[in-house]
Parts: C-alpha cells; sequence; structure tokens
C-alpha cells in the first residue's frame, strides 16, 4: 500500500507525536516530513517505507483508499 502525506500527518497527531519526533524516529528530515505531510513533495520510497515502519509499529493502521479514501486509524489496544 502506498501511503500519503495526508495520512503520515494524521497517524502524527493519532499519536500526539511532532515532526521532530516522527523525523527522528524514522532517520529523516523534519524538513523533508514537513514538504511531504504538505504533499509539495514526495519523498524517495526508502524514506516512505521507513515512516511508515515507524508509524505502524507505534499502532497506527494505514487504511486503503475506498469509497472515503485512503485514511488511518490506531490499532485496539489489548
Amino acid at each position: 500500500m502506498t501511503i500519503n502525506g495526508a495520512q503520515v500527518k494524521a497517524a502524527r497527531l493519532l499519536l500526539g507525536w511532532a515532526q521532530s519526533e516522527l523525523a527522528g524516529k524514522s532517520d529523516t528530515s523534519e524538513w523533508t516530513l514537513r514538504q511531504f505531510e504538505q504533499t509539495a513533495r514526495r519523498p524517495p520510497a526508502f524514506v516512505v517505507l521507513a515512516v511508515q515502519r515507524v508509524l505502524e509499529s507505534a499502532g497506527v493502521i494505514f487504511v486503503e483508499k475506498n469509497g472515503e479514501g485512503p485514511g488511518v486509524r490506531l490499532r485496539k489496544r489489548k
């Protein structure tokens, strides 16, 4: 599944993380993350994948595009 900048921003906010926190955890720059979230620029695939993996490991589920478009939600806590 290919994620977009709006999903990354929504996921980050659901977790209560600042851009700096996600940037550090995914080993990317805040500038790159900010550009991605604002849909100004799509980073290389390896950066997108690193961001996606960090968010998923923190409990985010990316929802594929359906009738309403792509989205995010948090995994149920056990």
